[in-house]
């Protein structure tokens, strides 16, 4: 049996499918190659926001019309958030809510596959989940993710996460570093930590996030970790000063901002202000002055001015990060944005987050170009493509070299060139 997977939003999600990929491998399912029929479509869905919603729907529909007679399964955030949506899309036979999107195969087991011309639905409305295993895959990536944490008790007021994911929760240190050191059995030598609010770690274990890396940091054979997106207000100053001093833990961070404003911070219900996050900046850059530094944005959230706008925007030039993911604000049911006015013309949003992706387009040159000509160690990943193949220095510049399958998971000394489209070469 073969299976097409797709997957939208999150590293999270990333992981999950991964996770799910190697249950099902467990029963007999293989991934289809390109260009093979799939017995089995799984889709696992974002839903952080409408434009999300609709790329949800169109990719169901384009996987379906390629493999018309597979039996179709659709799980994640969407699912959750909007069961029947979903149920309403002609040709899926099997929708899970979160709690449910890990009984894949179990079900799969149970139904075999057979199609009933109307969705099977799996669903609860609980918010009080409690339940969470760690786990740390690849599925047909090089890098590995490892969840450490699902769920958000934050409830920013534009944000459904919590709906989607329920609250904050965690397994111990102790059962997350063993998850680690499996991945470092099987040949990992890149991990991600990801999670939906990775920094309130040991929230339900009483430890800390910092209890976490200390420990990762001692797992023999994983030369590598990247935390992917924290909270500013949860990335510590000795976390970051571990981080610098870290055998392994590499100068790459996430971090979301979401608005350069303290006022439209506080209608966001963001739990701190810019000072904090220009201190967090400060702070990564004295200590790894070549570290890559990733900010999320929210552009024309309700009620952001024209001079909320600026004020943000001026605010994001004078840091020192490196790539800024820009989103326009997109009305989510059911949470207090709603009702914050006024509200942002659709032009408007659309002019903002060009304005930002063009200031963040001119910060991401500068940071490669300032690389150019330096050594570097990069972690080559496999590729599709046999002519090239791509890989990531540890401050995750991105660089293309000649496809070399010998080198694939290694990772090789290299001097940087210069830019190659998005990427820099090797000289």
């Amino acid at each position: 049996m073969k299976v097409a997977y797709h997957t939208l939003g999150c590293k999270l999600n990333f992981a999950e499918t991964s996770r799910i990929a190697s249950d099902l491998e467990q029963i007999g399912f293989y991934t289809a190659e390109k260009g093979e029929d799939a017995d089995l479509i799984v889709i696992n869905t974002c839903a952080v926001t409408q434009a999300a919603e609709r790329k949800d729907r169109a990719t169901i529909k384009q996987l379906q019309s390629q493999n018309p007679n597979a039996f179709t399964v659709v799980i994640g955030c969407y699912t959750q958030i909007k069961p029947d949506e979903v149920v309403a899309i002609e040709g899926v036979d099997l929708v899970l809510g979160a709690e449910h999107k890990f009984d894949v195969a179990d079900l799969l087991r149970k139904f075999n596959l057979k199609r009933e011309g109307k969705a099977r639905v799996f669903h609860t409305q609980r918010k009080d989940v409690e339940v969470f295993f760690p786990f740390c895959t690849s599925g047909d990536r090089t890098r590995y993710f490892l969840k450490v944490q699902d769920g958000c008790d934050y409830f920013c007021t534009y944000c459904t996460v919590p709906i989607a994911r329920g609250k904050s929760r965690n397994a111990t240190v102790e059962q997350t570093v063993k998850e680690a050191e499996k991945a470092a059995k099987e040949g990992a030598k890149e991990i991600v930590i990801s999670g939906v609010n990775i920094g309130d770690f040991g929230k339900s274990t009483g430890e800390t996030f910092l209890d976490l890396v200390r420990e990762l940091d001692k797992v023999e054979g994983i030369e590598r970790y990247r935390i992917s997106s924290i909270e500013p207000n949860l990335l510590t100053d000795e976390i970051i000063d571990f981080v610098a001093n870290s055998r392994a833990f590499m100068p790459h961070f996430h971090i979301p901002l979401q608005c350069g404003s303290d006022e439209i911070l506080e209608k966001m219900h963001r739990r701190y202000k810019r000072e904090v996050f220009a201190h967090k900046i400060e702070l990564i850059k004295k200590s790894m002055p070549n570290a890559f530094i990733g900010v999320d944005v929210i552009v024309g959230f309700n009620g952001e001015t024209e001079d909320h706008y600026n004020e943000s925007k001026s605010f994001l030039d004078s840091l020192d990060v490196t790539r800024l993911h820009v989103f326009p604000y997109s009305p989510r049911p059911n949470t207090a944005a709603l009702a914050i006015k006024p509200h942002v013309q659709s032009a408007e949003k659309k002019r903002r987050t060009e304005d930002l992706i063009s200031l963040s387009d001119s910060k991401i040159r500068a940071f490669y170009e300032k690389n150019i000509g330096k050594q570097a160690k990069v972690l080559w990943e496999e590729s599709s493509d046999n002519k090239k193949m791509y890989g990531f220095t540890d401050n995750y510049i991105r660089v293309v070299s000649e496809y070399d399958p010998y080198l694939i998971n290694k990772i090789q000394e290299v001097t940087l060139g210069d830019f190659e489209g998005e990427c820099l070469t090797i000289l």
